[in-house]
């Protein structure tokens, strides 16, 4: 089949890549506009953009996919299908026609569960054993389209989003090439998705993932995990935001109060609403990520310091 992908971020990269290796003849690509980066703010190409660049296929970065003159180029390209990872922008009616085959899309999360923009996040927040990935034929609803195939992962007990996301990006794009197969060859036919099991994933922001340190320790490692590395977990100290990198649950340690600290040579524990926790790595403002222990050396910590002190 002619495809024109669409992709925007590193996560698209497998994809992208597996694409380009495949039966199929790829023959565009679509991705967000070039955007600023950096200290000085320059205007620099999405990382799909400059795989595509390198690989010689035409690249189109449309400020809206309802724009004519993108449609009209989309139109010209005559794509059999879209595949999609991580677009980033909402495609109207208009543009989602253009394709005999539609725009098919590879999603993070065995749908109908965590439908959104953090499915990943969500899925390690609310503790699940096992996600995966699906591609489905989108549609104007969000992620509700009829689903075309699945692959599914064990989210380890040391998971973070980006270990997940990573494992799943390689395993999803040969879930996305044999999606691809399967509607070329008529063997893949894509079916409605059930009506229960709808959960949410909506992106999670930057307030979102501040620890409370009253919280059980489980439930505070999954959330620093699931916001690892973005938008970083984070807590308070004088009254300043520190990042809070992955940690690990000590419940042979002394009790300590929510937030309280102990420091030793070697370690820096955490009280919260269950058993102490042990830091991993800190970033205090303004300075190097670094292992909790040399952090709280350096920042030479009163013996009644405690987290979440706003």
């Amino acid at each position: 089949m002619r495809v024109v992908f669409a992709g925007t971020p590193e996560v698209a990269l497998p994809a992208l890549r597996a694409i380009a290796d495949s039966g199929h003849e790829l023959v565009g690509v679509v991705t967000r506009p070039d955007a600023p980066a950096g200290r000085g703010r320059k205007l620099v190409a999405s990382p799909v953009a400059q795989a595509a660049e390198e690989l010689g296929v035409p690249v189109l970065k449309p400020e809206h996919p309802r724009d004519p003159e993108f449609q009209a180029a989309l139109r010209a390209l005559e794509p059999d299908c879209c595949p999609v990872v991580a677009y980033g922008a909402l495609l109207p009616q208009s543009a989602l026609d253009i394709p005999k085959h539609g725009w098919v899309n590879l999603h993070f999360s065995l749908l109908p569960a965590w439908r959104g923009a953090a499915p990943v996040q969500h899925s390690i927040w609310a503790g699940d054993e096992f996600t995966g990935a699906t591609t489905f034929r989108i549609v104007k609803e969000l992620d509700a389209g009829p689903t075309f195939g699945v692959m599914t992962e064990r989210i380890r007990p040391t998971d973070t989003a980006g270990d997940l996301l990573g494992r799943l990006a390689d395993g999803g794009a040969h879930l996305l090439v044999a999606t691809l197969d399967g509607i070329d060859d008529g063997s893949m036919d894509a079916r409605e998705q059930p009506a229960d099991g709808i959960s949410i994933a909506p992106k999670i922001l930057v307030d979102d993932a501040k620890v409370n340190w009253k919280d059980p320790a489980t439930a505070i490692d999954r959330q620093i995990r699931a916001c690892s590395p973005f938008p970083g977990a984070w807590s308070t100290l004088d009254g300043e935001r520190i990042k809070i990198g992955p940690l690990t649950l000590d419940p042979d340690e002394e009790a300590l109060a929510p937030g309280e600290l102990r420091i030793s040579k070697k370690a820096v524990h955490v009280g919260t609403g269950t058993v102490p926790v042990r830091l991993g790595e800190v970033k205090a403002f303004g300075k190097k990520q670094m292992n909790a222990a040399d952090w709280a050396r350096g920042a030479q910590l009163p013996a009644d310091a405690l987290l979440g002190d706003d």
